[in-house]
């Protein structure tokens, strides 16, 4: 078992300090606050939260928890220190890093005359770049080590709720480890070798930001089931029954789909249906701010994806791709089709290519909507995709069809792929000559 300390003791670091000496750890709280240091000593909790008092009482009773208020004791009786101080909101929005600033400066402070490696975990939730760019830079200039060599840095998202902390902290969705160094990974690890969830271990960017990406999902749930509520009871409809029947979709609704940073929504029925419910909306007078924001921010995915076409410094574009959807002929407010009219409409030179797409093969409604809407698209068709790269120098993949996966391939030294979808699989690359839209 580890000797742990633990830096700030509100809810993180007064259930994470329980919880971990309930496991066998040797924890030590660290915290500014003498009065939550008496309180914990005397094995009592420093917060109100349902079973943590009991887990207080019996930790200090094992040995296995103490407070201080001195740093520098704390780091040197420990292998590991784990920062859970908070980090309140500016009046811009912004956090106000000081406290985790203060902690890192004094754990590197203590680190100065202490020999053995030391591990430091950040759990304060904190935005993307700031482990690196705050508290690496604070714990060298703490100590005068290196970090890397002398000591290593994790970031480890927490997911707790309070008035269920306990119970979140042995059953989280996943643990996330965000970290570039073995040794500092394989020490996490074992620190919740006890929880059955997944573990992750990415860059210490992709840690922080997997929390705002939680906590931004979780406050748009809230809000888009109260906006379809209020439409709902508008319409003396049951709410909660509605959204009861929704949540029974696993496939769709509750799901990874949909969830893949991409290109923009189109075809037949999300465009027309969220008009649709837009409508209803505003014949009650209601206003749903995040409902209504869906189109506008769908509209400006087109609006990147334009920009970056034009900032590849030809007019020579194919595109591969342009039904709203691979496997499909369906055309009706497709956004590769909306991107494509307006290249042309700058007159740039453009190709073609969808194998779905042949005005050979459509009927009905798909090929009455093209010869009536998009009639010059049509004349710019090709047959294949060896085409479409042999008479283009920027290459925007539309769709996740298979036979785009491999592409890039074929490329020579002129060719710039803009991949919308990320149908290639792969991340964008620091020339330019694969880029990606929204990854």
């Amino acid at each position: 078992m580890s000797n742990i300390s633990i830096f700030g003791l509100g809810y993180v670091g007064a259930v994470s300090l329980a919880c971990l000496a309930d496991n066998g750890h040797k924890m030590i709280g660290v915290d500014v606050n003498p009065l939550k240091v008496n309180i914990i000593n005397e094995g009592r909790s420093p917060i109100v939260e349902a079973g943590l008092d009991e887990l207080m009482k019996r930790g200090a009773a094992s040995g296995n928890i103490r407070a201080v208020t001195d740093s520098r004791e704390a780091v040197h009786a420990t292998d590991l220190s784990i920062i859970c101080v908070g980090t309140p909101s500016n009046s811009n929005g912004s956090l106000d890093l000081k406290y985790v600033e203060k902690v890192a400066l004094e754990i590197g402070r203590a680190l100065a005359d202490k020999d053995e490696y030391h591990i430091v975990v950040l759990r304060s939730t904190v935005l993307p770049g700031t482990t690196e760019g705050v508290v690496i830079p604070a714990l060298e200039r703490g100590s005068g080590k290196k970090y890397g060599v002398d000591f290593g840095v994790c970031f480890n998202p927490e997911f707790l709720r309070e008035g269920s902390s306990i119970q979140d902290f042995y059953s989280p969705p996943f643990t996330v480890i965000g970290a570039d160094d073995g040794k500092v990974v394989e020490a996490v690890q074992e620190l919740y070798g006890m929880l059955s969830a997944p573990v992750r271990v990415d860059t210490i960017r992709v840690a922080e930001m997997v929390k705002y990406a939680c906590n931004a999902f979780h406050a748009l749930k809230v809000t888009f089931a109260n906006e379809i509520g209020n439409i709902c009871k508008a319409n003396e409809i049951d709410s909660h029954r509605v959204m009861e029947i929704f949540c029974l979709d696993t496939k769709l609704n509750l799901s990874p789909y949909y969830l893949k940073p991409g290109f923009a929504f189109g075809g037949s029925c999300l465009p027309k249906d969220l008009r649709a419910l837009l409508y209803l909306s505003r014949h009650f007078d209601l206003f749903t701010p995040v409902l209504e924001s869906i189109i506008p921010s769908n509209n400006l995915q087109v609006e990147r994806a334009y920009r970056m076409v034009t900032e590849a410094g030809s007019n020579r574009v194919g595109v591969l791709g342009f039904s709203f959807k691979a496997g499909t002929d369906d055309l009706r407010e497709s956004p590769i089709v909306e991107l494509i009219e307006r290249l042309i409409g700058k007159g740039y030179a453009i190709q073609v290519y969808d194998k779905s797409v042949s005005l050979a093969n459509l009927h009905g409604a798909n090929r009455a909507y093209i010869e009536k809407e998009i009639p010059h698209i049509a004349q710019l068709m090709a047959d294949s995709v060896d085409e479409v790269i042999e008479g283009s120098d920027v290459i925007v993949v539309g769709n996740n069809s298979p036979e785009f996966q491999s592409v890039r391939d074929q490329f020579n030294g002129r060719h710039v792929m803009i991949d919308l979808v990320r149908a290639a699989g792969q991340e964008a690359v620091s020339n330019g000559r694969y880029q990606g839209l929204s990854w």
